[in-house]
């Protein structure tokens, strides 16, 4: 099964060319890069959802903290 994760938007990287807009995403405190091109709307600030790199959609921080406490409970993040 695959899984999206949320992500706090941290730092957005610019880039001429939409296809290459990078963002920075803290998820729970690790930072990792992920593909911006699909969300032209993210902003710094935002909770994303992340699948094999590429930011998918926004979603609001409720939601993030939601699917981390199941993440949690599941084991599957410490």
């Amino acid at each position: 099964m695959c899984l999206a994760i949320p992500g706090k938007l941290v730092e957005i990287s610019e880039s001429k060319d939409a296809a290459f807009k990078i963002g920075k995403v803290s998820f729970d405190g690790v930072i990792k890069e992920a593909n911006l091109s699909m969300l032209p709307e993210a902003k710094v600030g935002d909770y994303v959802l992340v699948h094999v790199g590429i930011a998918l959609s926004v979603i609001d921080e409720q939601e993030a903290q939601e699917t981390f406490r199941y993440l949690k409970e599941i084991g599957e993040i410490e």
